[in-house]
């Protein structure tokens, strides 16, 4: 049986993404609360957030420089999208602070963000992009595509996104960006 570079770098794409989930599944958390989500896109549903994303470039930047455009740019180019995020919740602490109110009840009541989840999203992606290392796969960490993911719905929960695209190409993609 022959395989073509083609099938092999796709399956590769997919063996990357599925062990960055899997990182990101199993990367430390405070309290041992899991409230990490996870998602790959690939073809049509990539370009959409892609596409997306100049929308909201257009929406929310009217022409002037921004970071979206080139963003979305490197996603379209890219075979797949990780996306890691982390579901609003509260530890229940009453004395802590680290998000800026004075206990869990208030930042809840305020709308704030638990600052132990945003720690445990970061851990996440640090995980995640440690396979990509392993595996040799170019990457990027971008908060524009997890910013565009929270518009799309993908979740019932009130999510926080980053996305990291994935690439294999004689040339990393994510190196010469404008």
């Amino acid at each position: 049986m022959v395989f073509s570079e083609k099938q092999m770098e796709e399956n590769a794409i997919m063996y990357t993404a599925s062990r960055m989930c899997a990182a990101a599944r199993t990367a430390p958390k405070a309290r041992g609360i899991d409230n990490i989500i996870t998602l790959v896109l690939t073809g049509p549903e990539k370009d959409t957030l892609a596409d997306k994303m100049d929308e909201i470039s257009n929406r929310e930047f009217e022409g002037t420089s921004n970071i979206f455009p080139r963003d979305s740019k490197n996603l379209k180019a890219a075979q797949a999208v990780v996306l890691i995020g982390v579901k609003r919740s509260y530890a229940g602490l009453k004395f802590c602070s680290y998000c800026g109110f004075e206990n869990c009840n208030k930042c809840k009541k305020a709308g704030g963000r638990c600052a132990y989840n945003m720690i445990d999203l970061g851990i996440a992606l640090g995980s995640a992009i440690s396979i990509t290392a392993d595996d040799r796969v170019d990457n990027r960490i971008m908060y524009s595509i997890g910013k565009t993911a929270a518009e799309m719905n993908y979740t019932d929960d009130s999510v926080v996104w980053f996305g990291i695209p994935i690439s294999i190409s004689g040339k990393n993609i994510f190196f010469d960006r404008k």
